[in-house]
């Protein structure tokens, strides 16, 4: 049969079933098929639009031109999200006539329901579920038997705001299957079916085709134990989710979960035993998630869920229902579950993912560092706790070193903020005590310099210590050398983390950090400024070939020509990716050999006796 017949065809099975209230469906027609198939393999309209296609006047005094609706549909955006999809397809429809609202119900097999979202001609946005046995929903009727359904009221949709409404309710029928449900409410619905018609065999082709590509997807991004997805998945979803939250300007929160003692499972009851721990953990926290949210395997022992539309209270509340479940979920030989909770929430905690991430995580270690009340893990959220108390430093910094190597620029620009602004006067040890957690933070920046600033802080003390200063410049140098690499906050992580010896731009750039130190954290600081003179001259040296200033001999003040031998020699007897660590002997030959040129000759002198009570 040729295109014109089949059009003809389908146009007369219009003209008999508009005089009917219900008609049977004409989606599964091969002439209607073939032509939603011939606009999706872009043949042209006017090859597949017919004179014999008739216009209708619509409510907007206008005809409604078949041909140039077709057009505008096939011109729509590649998918990218379905609800933005079927948005502009109603703009479309509302060009031509004055729809009240359009409608897509999607069938979910998992809860027998038909999930429905209604658009009105405002923008508005209304949800509902309509189960499978309210059989005398028009809804149901439509999508069970397949069939084209008129209605001149919607009072079924429960909505005061639409009433006399005259529709027309289309199965969306893919491959012989129907998959839900559109609704055009227009009062010439009966007119227009044929175009409604080849509208929803097209909108359910669409659907189709997005459900097999998002569960191909699914696939590649799901993790093989646990069936959820995996990180990468995690991290598409979670930037597709902020997305839309930030456009919807809706809350949108993290819950991250770290299952306890999973190690320890591992070595004392074997691999296959802790694989099972995480299986049946992850099952029972899909079982009790919304439809909505996100699950996902994060990491070895750690899970994260993604809540939509969900500001941090409420996600506590889902928290503790989650880790009520899991503390009545019996594992032969181990017992109940203990897990770890820690939760961000956009906007209120961030607005950045990697930021939302690392408080969530931060978060969690807290609750793991404050254990159990009552059988009930403890479950901290990222507004909760003070970010400068101990437990919470001691987190961020372990954070850092195990996941987050690669801090973006805003977050520590915030972080260095927050330090001036909430640290302008305290006690000495208070701020060895931060000064410590940060120092650590900045450090797990480069993963080959772990404990980095720690070492040449004790190093540059026990040198201190060595040449008799008083008790009040051990310490100034003692807390200089822990910030000596400060600056290195400001320097790009492809720098930092350079697998061999750096190029002389790369070098010109690291070459930056001591007065970055001194002056961006430093100097905002009363509380630390004794330390500017250490921080940013420790990099000099005693035959004025330095930097930042080429400072010469005395010019370089004690503290700084200290921590200068105290990070030289750390360096030296560290681990380095090109390279391993040097032997005590190796490290300290070299420091003699740059004894007058390099370093202050007493000093060297007087560590060299000394660096055997380092161990190593």
């Amino acid at each position: 049969m040729s295109k014109e017949k089949s059009i003809t065809t389908n146009n007369n099975i219009s003209k008999k079933t508009a005089l009917d209230s219900s008609v049977t469906s004409p989606l599964s027609s091969k002439n209607i098929v073939s032509k939603v198939n011939s606009l999706t393999l872009n043949t042209k309209v006017n090859q597949i639009t017919s004179p014999q296609l008739k216009s209708y006047a619509t409510d907007k005094g206008i005809t409604l031109d078949y041909k140039l609706v077709i057009d505008e549909l096939i011109k729509i955006s590649p998918i990218t999200n379905l609800n933005e999809y079927y948005s502009k397809v109603y703009k479309i429809i509302l060009q031509n006539i004055d729809s009240s609202f359009f409608a897509v119900g999607l069938y979910k097999e998992k809860s027998n329901c038909i999930n429905l979202r209604l658009e009105d001609k405002l923008g508005n946005f209304y949800s509902t579920k309509i189960f499978l046995k309210e059989e005398e929903n028009p809804i149901i009727q439509a999508f069970k038997t397949k069939t084209v359904l008129f209605k001149n009221d919607v009072m079924f949709l429960k909505l005061a705001y639409f009433k006399n409404n005259p529709i027309v309710i289309m199965p969306m029928i893919s491959v012989n299957k129907c998959i839900g449900v559109i609704i055009f409410a227009d009062n010439n619905a009966k007119q227009n079916l044929e175009l409604y018609t080849l509208i929803a065999n097209y909108l359910s082709l669409i659907t189709h085709n997005f459900d097999l590509v998002s569960k191909s997807d699914r696939f590649v991004n799901t993790d093989n134990l646990t069936l959820l997805y995996n990180h990468r998945g995690f991290q598409e979803q979670l930037s597709d989710e902020l997305s839309r939250a930030e456009t919807s300007k809706q809350p949108l929160s993290i819950i991250m979960i770290d299952i306890c003692n999973i190690t320890k499972i591992n070595r004392e009851m074997g691999h296959a035993k802790g694989d099972e721990v995480i299986r049946l953990v992850a099952e029972n926290i899909r079982k009790n998630v919304r439809e909505n949210d996100i699950t996902a395997r994060y990491g070895g022992d750690e899970l994260a869920i993604i809540l939509p539309n969900t500001a941090i209270e409420q996600a506590k509340y889902i928290a503790e229902y989650i880790t009520y479940a899991l503390s009545c979920f019996y594992i032969d030989d181990l017992g109940p579950v203990k897990v770890s909770v820690g939760i961000s929430s956009f906007p209120q905690c961030a607005n950045d993912k990697e930021k939302l991430l690392i408080l969530a995580e931060q978060a969690m270690y807290i609750s793991k560092a404050k254990g159990y009340k009552d059988g009930m893990s403890a479950i901290i959220s990222s507004a909760d706790f003070n970010f400068w108390d101990d437990i919470a430093l001691k987190s961020y910094a372990e954070v850092v070193g195990k996941r987050h190597a690669q801090l973006g620029v805003n977050f520590e620009e915030e972080l260095l903020a927050k330090f001036n602004i909430d640290h302008q006067t305290m006690p000495t040890n208070r701020i060895f005590e931060i000064a410590t957690s940060l120092a650590g933070a900045i450090d797990a920046k480069d993963p080959y310099t772990k404990d980095h600033s720690t070492s040449v802080s004790k190093y540059a003390e026990a040198l201190a210590r060595a040449i008799n200063l008083p008790e009040t410049e051990v310490e100034r140098i003692k807390l200089g050398a822990l910030l000596h690499d400060v600056g290195k906050i400001g320097i790009p992580e492809n720098v930092l983390q350079k697998k061999g010896p750096l190029s002389d731009d790369e070098w010109e750039i690291m070459k930056h950090h001591p007065t970055i130190g001194a002056e961006k954290v430093l100097m905002p600081n009363p509380a630390l400024r004794d330390l500017v003179p250490i921080v940013k001259y420790h990099h000099e040296r005693v035959d004025g070939k330095g930097y930042p200033y080429g400072l010469k001999n005395n010019e370089i003040p004690l503290g700084a020509k200290i921590v200068s031998i105290a990070d030289t020699y750390h360096a030296l007897t560290s681990d380095r990716p090109y390279r391993k660590g040097l032997s005590m002997q190796k490290a300290v030959s070299i420091l003699e050999e740059g004894v007058g040129t390099q370093w202050d000759a007493d000093l060297v002198r007087t560590f060299i006796s000394i660096a055997p009570s380092f161990g190593g």
